[in-house]
C-alpha cells in the first residue's frame, strides 16, 4: 500500500470515529421528540448514509411524520410532505412552467415553478393512494435525482431523500406498488408498536407538554460526506461472499436454493438485493463507529433489504410463510462461519 493511501485511509478512520459521536448526540437530540422506535431511526439513517430511499410501514398514529420530520431537523434538511391522494397529478409534485409576464417589457415567457419534490427529505405520505402514473413520476425522480419539465431537466437538491409511507390497513381504493417499484426503495421498514413503558412515556409526556424542540446537528454538507465515507469504506471477501450467498440462496431453482426455498419460493432477489446488503452494511458499521463491516452488519439489515425483493408462492402462502419467515429460515440455512471464495468465470 502506498504512503499517498495509507494517510488517506488513516484520515477516513479518524472521521469514521468523528461521525459515530455526531450520530450518538444525533439519537440523544431525538429522543427529545420521538420515544422508542430506535431499531426503525438507525435503518432511516442507514438509508440516508448509503444514499437510497425507504419505504415505510406502519399503521395509523405511529408518529411516522413526527420522526421523518424530526431527522430532516436535526439534520438540518430542507423537509417537504407530499400527501398523496386518488387526484393527484405528476405536475402537483415535480413542479409545471407557468407563463408569466414581465412588467416592464410586457413579454411572456415560460418559467419554471418548483413542486415540492425539490427538498432534501421528501415524505411521501401513503404512496399506495395515488394513480400508477404519479407514482412513476416520483419514482423516476427518485432515480434520476433530476427533473424533466418543458425539454429542461431540473436537478434536485442533494443531499436527496424519500421516506415514503403506506398503510396495510384499508387497501380497497389503493395502487398497490409493483415489485419493479419495490425493488427502487433500498429499504422496507416495518414500523410497530412502541413496548408498553415506552407508550406510557409517550402518554406522560405528551400530556405534560415535555417534549422539546429539536436543534441541529449534523449539515448537509457533512452528510455528503459522510455519504462519500461509506462508499469507501472496504468490504472484505468474507462479508461480500456471505451476502452474495444469501441472494443467490433466495432464488429458487438454482443449485444454491435450499429445499425449502424452490418449494415455497415464488422469485428471489435480483444483483440489487447484494448491492442493497453490501451498502447498508457499510452504513451500519459507520454508525457503530467502525471502519470495517462484519457479517453482523450483513444479518442486521437482511429483513429491511430484502424483505421486498422476495415473495412466497401459493404453497409458501398456504404454508403460513411470508417474506419476513422465509429471510429468518435462510439465515438459518447459510451459515455465516464458512468460507466464501470468488466464483470461478464460466
Amino acid at each position: 500500500m502506498s504512503d499517498e493511501n495509507q494517510t488517506t485511509n488513516d484520515g477516513d478512520v479518524v472521521a469514521v470515529e468523528a461521525w459515530s459521536k455526531k450520530c450518538q448526540d444525533l439519537r440523544i437530540e431525538l429522543q427529545k421528540s420521538i420515544i422508542g422506535q430506535d431499531e426503525v431511526i438507525e435503518q432511516v439513517l442507514i438509508a440516508i448514509l448509503a444514499r437510497g430511499h425507504a419505504l415505510l410501514e406502519g399503521v395509523p398514529g405511529l408518529a411516522k411524520t413526527l420522526m421523518i420530520s424530526s431527522i430532516a431537523e436535526a439534520l438540518t434538511l430542507s423537509f417537504h410532505r407530499i400527501q398523496f391522494t386518488p387526484d393527484l397529478m405528476p405536475s402537483d409534485i415535480t413542479g409545471t412552467d407557468v407563463l408569466r409576464e414581465d412588467p416592464v417589457t410586457k413579454e411572456r415567457e415560460y418559467s419554471f415553478v418548483q413542486g415540492p419534490i425539490f427538498a432534501n427529505m421528501i415524505l411521501a405520505d401513503e404512496i399506495n393512494r395515488t394513480p400508477p402514473k404519479t407514482q412513476a413520476a416520483m419514482l423516476e425522480a427518485m432515480q434520476e435525482r433530476i427533473i424533466s419539465a418543458g425539454g429542461k431537466t431540473h436537478k434536485l437538491p442533494a443531499p436527496f431523500f424519500v421516506l415514503a409511507t403506506q398503510n396495510p390497513l384499508e387497501q380497497e381504493g389503493t395502487y398497490p406498488l409493483p415489485e419493479a417499484q419495490l425493488d427502487r426503495f433500498l429499504l422496507y421498514i416495518k414500523v410497530g408498536y412502541p413496548t408498553a413503558a415506552e407508550e406510557w412515556d409517550i402518554a406522560r409526556k405528551v400530556s405534560a407538554g415535555a417534549l422539546g424542540g429539536i436543534e441541529s446537528i449534523i449539515s448537509a454538507e457533512e452528510i455528503i460526506e459522510a455519504q462519500a465515507l461509506t462508499r469507501r469504506m472496504p468490504v472484505c471477501d468474507q462479508v461480500l461472499g456471505y451476502a452474495h450467498a444469501l441472494v443467490r440462496a433466495t432464488r429458487p431453482g438454482t443449485e444454491e436454493a435450499p429445499d425449502f426455498v424452490n418449494e415455497s419460493v415464488g422469485w428471489g432477489a435480483g444483483p440489487r438485493g447484494v448491492l442493497s446488503l453490501i451498502s447498508c452494511a457499510k452504513a451500519r458499521a459507520l454508525l457503530k463507529g467502525r471502519y470495517h463491516t462484519s457479517v453482523e452488519d450483513v444479518q442486521a439489515v437482511v429483513l429491511p433489504a430484502l424483505r421486498h425483493r422476495i415473495a412466497p408462492n401459493y404453497a409458501g402462502m398456504a404454508a403460513g410463510l411470508d417474506s419476513e419467515k422465509l429471510l429468518e429460515l435462510l439465515l438459518e440455512a447459510v451459515p455465516a462461519d464458512q468460507t466464501f471464495a470468488e466464483p470461478a468465470a464460466v
